[in-house]
């Protein structure tokens, strides 16, 4: 697919001059890898690697009522955010339980807010964020000139610390998981979309952020596509929205029920009646890991027929950590042991397990236990 039409990150001069392949994602145009998809992923899991995220989309709300807002959009509690510097991630749903998208939500100050959300669903979003607020004293705005990169691997934050701006050094290699800091135009989040340790950075400065993608790769951290995010998220079992997650499927099927914050149960966000309902009743699909155990490569889409009934393959792939495929799946709530999936026409013997497949560096699955 062309990339003439699609709009292009501040880095897509680096992205061409390096050699990427660019693909339009989400209309964006992104690069899949730089040569070496494989190499990509190792370079993660071993060392540190660096992602254009800038296609992301930064919505910063403000205002006396930015928190009534957000307590009743989101599965989970920003009460919870209870000082500056705080995050969580968090389903937006809609009145059926279903997923709106799923993000990343930040304390900033006593009243502002700071979200991450994805691309492609930017204009849902801000549509949904803007009706919840408009009768709130909240503002919604979208951040669209900043960059975004995410550093990711076991050297990754010492690596990006050392060539943050120097009042924030101390402060970003000092966060815990889901905390943040910011100084000048540099917002740091100790987060990632890859299951290993690293930053995720938002730059509003076009020329700071260029300055630090090249820094960085001076310093030996390896560029990387979407190719390689896409198997590094799936082996750390990280949902993708509009695969893993829909308008169609709750949390409570999506692998996502630890998100909901039911208490306090006065807190009637949208979405929590029906919920309520599909948790009483019990879901009737559940959500796993498949490991296959025959030859070919699970995808998208592909069926899945278990010992409770039929089931669908919702992400999958080679992992290049385990060597072998791997997917993510939504099967009958009972279903346990083997499984078979479609894969061209050929049904090929699969093991249902725990949907989290290697986590900082590790390989966390274990081969003996079902789901």
């Amino acid at each position: 697919m062309g990339t003439d039409t699609a709009q292009r990150t501040a880095l897509f001069g680096r992205h061409e001059a390096a050699g990427a392949r660019l693909v339009d994602f989400g209309g964006w145009a992104m690069p899949l890898h730089y040569g070496s998809q494989l190499d990509e992923h190792h370079a993660v899991r071993r060392s540190a690697g660096v992602f254009d995220v800038s296609h992301m989309t930064v919505v910063d709300i403000a205002g006396s009522g930015a928190t009534e807002c957000l307590q009743r959009l989101l599965a989970n509690d920003v009460g919870k955010l209870t000082a500056p510097g705080h995050g969580l991630y968090s389903c937006m749903l809609n009145e059926s339980g279903g997923v709106v998208d799923d993000l990343i939500a930040y304390r900033r100050g006593e009243t502002e807010y700071r979200l991450v959300v994805n691309a492609a669903t930017r204009d849902k979003d801000l549509a949904w964020l803007r009706r919840a607020c408009e009768p709130l004293d909240a503002t919604v705005t979208e951040n669209a000139t900043s960059l975004m990169l995410a550093v990711q691997g076991p050297g990754a934050r010492e690596i990006a610390a050392s060539l943050l701006p120097d009042d924030l050094r101390a402060p970003a290699m000092s966060l815990k998981s889901f905390h943040c800091c910011e100084a000048g135009p540099v917002f740091v989040a100790r987060t990632g979309y890859t299951g290993e340790d690293g930053f995720e950075l938002i730059i509003d400065s076009e020329a700071a952020g260029l300055e630090l993608w090249d820094k960085l790769l001076a310093a030996g951290v390896t560029p990387c596509g979407l190719g390689a995010r896409d198997t590094l998220r799936l082996e750390a079992g990280l949902a993708l929205y509009g695969q893993d997650l829909d308008e169609d499927h709750s949390p409570l099927v999506s692998g996502l029920g630890w998100t909901i914050a039911w208490d306090p149960v006065s807190r009637d966000f949208c979405g929590r009646a029906a919920l309520d309902a599909e948790k009483r009743a019990g879901p009737a699909s559940t959500f796993v890991g498949l490991l296959l155990e025959d030859r070919g490569i699970m995808r998208h889409g592909q069926s899945v027929e278990t010992d409770a009934g039929a089931g669908l393959v919702t992400s999958g792939s080679f992992a290049p950590t385990l060597q072998r495929s791997i997917a993510l799946a939504r099967v009958p709530a009972r279903a346990g042991g083997y499984c078979e999936v479609d894969i061209r026409g050929q049904q090929r013997r699969a093991r249902i397990v725990k949907p989290v497949f290697v986590r900082r560096g590790e390989i966390r699955l274990d081969f003996d236990q079902d789901a």
